[in-house]
């Protein structure tokens, strides 16, 4: 991803609105088996946040210090965790702050998901009824019969059958057959074009709805910022953490529903039968095998062994992550440049980050 000019960026952000780091006392914490009930919610309009300590969790203190050390060599920007939507850590390092916006890159990816959840929540669309019946036939350059064997499903869980190869663009011409829909995964921008799908059914633009059923539901900043034919997300960290507490309180945010259990739970498990860590553009741990951009090899063993087998993630270029993990209540979010080599998704740096976080927490 080529670098943007922050002097731009903070045009775009000029009114942009952002939280206060410093660590108050905690509440009492919160105990095993939680309800969704019982998770709390930053306020929308406000920059308090409820913190819990590293004591009262009983986690191993000092582990905080070697970990904090690790993501600054490692290039890191910002690192927040949550323990049932409360902040633990929250750390910024190598010239960013809490005000400072940064790409989610392909971790973005799983908002267009969570807005494709929305649009059927509310009957516009059927993630089982082919692209075309949204946005007409001719949007690939494969024959009718095999482009009508896309669905909007396929297109969440890659695979649309679509070549990966030719590049970020997804004009029709970029769009060429390699095989039939549901016979390959491959990790492919084409996911896209369910922006253009929600945009179509809401009689809206992308940012409209985007705006009007997420964004400003759970008090999110950022903005949606072309960039290499793709629209990239940049927000402040916090941002990030709304959004993955969202996700990890099953879609509700106090007494809403903002997108349905239901549909989060088929997001986050295995869409296809072909990658078993993937689900509607969420990565999944604690499966046998899984497949990775740009190959079509099938490895072996968990995507991210020392990580908690429950959790789901979405990962971005050069090492943005999401992690959420239901059974310990937690979200972990990292943004940063590239830890060691630039990237798609996964990184040895996910395995190496955990060792640390379990360090820290168990």
């Amino acid at each position: 991803m080529k670098k943007m000019s922050f002097v731009f960026l903070n045009s775009i952000f000029l009114a942009y609105n952002c939280s206060n780091t410093d660590i108050t006392e905690p509440t009492e914490p919160d105990t095993e088996g939680v309800e969704t009930s019982e998770i709390y919610y930053p306020p929308l309009n406000s920059d308090s946040w409820e913190t819990i300590s590293l004591d009262d969790l009983n986690w191993n203190i000092s582990q905080l210090q070697p970990l904090l050390d690790f993501l600054e060599e490692k290039n890191s920007k910002s690192f927040i965790i949550l323990h049932n939507g409360k902040i633990v850590i929250e750390h910024y390092m190598n010239g960013h702050d809490e005000t400072t916006p940064w790409y989610w890159a392909s971790a973005g990816k799983t908002l267009t998901a969570t807005l494709s959840g929305i649009a059927e929540d509310e009957g516009l669309i059927n993630i089982d009824n082919k692209v075309s019946d949204y946005v007409g036939t001719g949007w690939t350059s494969a024959t009718l019969e095999k482009e009508n064997l896309i669905t909007c499903k396929n297109l969440l869980s890659m695979n649309s059958g679509l070549d990966d190869s030719l590049g970020n663009s997804i004009s029709s011409e970029n769009l060429q057959y390699i095989s039939d829909a549901n016979t390959r995964w491959a990790y492919h921008n084409v996911y896209v074009k369910m922006q253009e799908v929600v945009a179509q059914v809401s009689n809206s633009s992308w940012n409209n709805y985007f705006n009007t059923k997420l964004k400003d539901k759970i008090g999110m900043s950022g903005a949606w910022i072309p960039l290499e034919d793709l629209n990239v997300y940049w927000s402040d960290t916090r941002s990030m953490a709304r959004f993955g507490l969202l996700i990890s309180a099953n879609g509700e945010w106090e007494n809403s529903q903002i997108v349905s259990q239901s549909f989060l739970n088929d997001a986050t498990n295995t869409s296809q039968n072909i990658n078993q860590a993937y689900g509607y553009l969420w990565w999944l741990n604690g499966k046998s095998t899984y497949h990775l951009p740009q190959t079509q090899i099938e490895f072996q063993g968990e995507l991210i062994p020392d990580a908690p087998e429950d959790m789901y993630c979405a990962l971005g270029k050069n090492d943005q992550k999401i992690y959420i993990v239901p059974s310990k209540k937690l979200v972990v979010i990292r943004m940063g440049n590239a830890a060691d080599e630039d990237n798609f998704a996964l990184s040895n740096f996910d395995n190496d980050l955990w060792t640390k976080i379990n360090a820290l927490i168990n």
